[in-house]
């Protein structure tokens, strides 16, 4: 029996919260893209598309301003809301980073010392997150260079990563000012056992994208270093397993001289994002031969986890962060702007520690103190 004499409104409502203002192709911006999706053997796929969510403020190492967290968003809730997108991929341009977090310059010069402004900041950067991991598409990080502090945060909050094997990963609050309240407190402990969460979350130490694959925080890691017409690894990282005193370092980071060497190596490679990009291919035609209804309710269900303790912490951290903008953030954020003027990056840990024990307040007196001097 038809049901075609049922009234039915005609025509395909707009469900798109965000104009196309946020999007650009100058830096520091978002950029906002539909790739066709590819099958196996490369051909296009009529009217069926991914969304490439891209940072684009490269001369910062894709650090996100104010404008471009609500790009982020915009780009995540168009996404979600295109009928013809499979999935969001979540990137950057360049190869040396996805992102570095926060833009400390705009922390330090606007920020710091506002705290009601730096409130309102994390309102913003808290529906960032949200916009990932709201999502009804699933959501990819193709990890092209440094993931770090914040833009570690933003990249857990995707539903898988997808990395270059020269990319390093790790936090830098408690080093610069901060602590990772944006999603790394929240995320880690279910990626990682809960010392390596622990150790990662605090030591503000980078781990390549081998040893973080090895511990279960990403999905692939591809090589991206072109030598002479083909692909190979990462110098400047141990990439066969080897036992020292029985521990297995492989992954590791390569230390002292023969890792400064492999760096200087690394500076001059040559880099092709062409096997990552065939792992993203690969991922998302998975994703086009599954059932969308019943991927996204599979998806949301492994979300839901990691969403209960973001949303329980979500709002206390703002608050503290935005406190925090009055005390050591204004020195970390301050001394890692000012690094051109004084040849460091961090305040004197030990002159600072010494003043607090001796009950100094937190004035001009102890900022003086402890941050770097102008270099002559």
């Amino acid at each position: 029996m038809s049901l075609d004499w049922l009234p039915r409104e005609g025509g395909l409502k707009d469900h798109e919260l965000y104009s196309e203002k946020w999007f650009g192709t100058e830096a520091p911006s978002v950029i906002y893209e539909l790739r066709p999706i590819l099958d196996p053997a490369g051909n296009e796929v009529d009217g069926l598309y991914t969304a490439w969510i891209v940072l684009n403020n490269p001369k910062q190492y894709n650090s996100y301003t104010t404008d471009m967290v609500k790009g982020v968003i915009a780009g995540f809730h168009k996404a979600s809301m295109d009928r013809r997108v499979v999935a969001a991929v979540f990137t950057a341009v360049g190869d040396r980073a996805f992102c570095t977090g926060g833009n400390t310059k705009e922390y330090a010069e606007y920020y710091s010392k506002r705290n009601a402004e730096y409130g309102s900041y994390m309102d913003l950067f808290n529906a960032m997150v949200d916009a990932i991991l709201n999502c009804k598409k699933p959501t990819i990080c193709r990890v092209n260079g440094m993931r770090v502090a914040g833009g570690q945060e933003i990249g857990m909050a995707c539903d898988l990563a997808v990395s270059a094997d020269t990319a390093i990963f790790g936090q830098a609050g408690p080093r610069h000012g901060s602590a990772p309240d944006g999603g790394s407190t929240d995320f880690l402990p279910w990626f990682l056992t809960i010392e390596d969460a622990m150790w990662n979350c605090i030591s503000c130490e980078m781990w390549s994208s081998y040893k973080m694959k090895r511990l279960g925080l990403i999905s692939k890691v591809a090589r991206v270093i072109k030598d002479g017409g083909k692909f190979v690894p990462n110098p400047a990282v141990i990439i066969d397993k080897w036992v020292e005193d029985g521990e297995i370092v492989y992954g590791d980071m390569k230390g002292g001289e023969e890792g400064k060497a492999a760096r200087a190596v690394l500076k001059g490679a040559t880099i092709d994002f062409e096997l990552l990009d065939k792992e993203i291919d690969k991922i998302v035609w998975t994703f086009t031969n599954l059932f969308p209804g019943c991927l996204i309710k599979s998806i949301d269900g492994i979300r839901m986890k990691k969403k209960f303790f973001w949303d329980q912490t979500k709002l206390a951290n703002r608050h503290w962060l935005a406190a925090n903008m009055q005390g050591e953030a204004l020195l970390g954020f301050h001394a890692f702007n000012t690094r051109p003027i004084t040849g460091k990056d961090t305040i004197d840990f030990i002159k600072y520690r010494q003043m607090l024990a001796e009950g100094h307040p937190m004035d001009d007196e102890l900022f003086e103190a402890v941050l770097g001097k102008p270099q002559k």
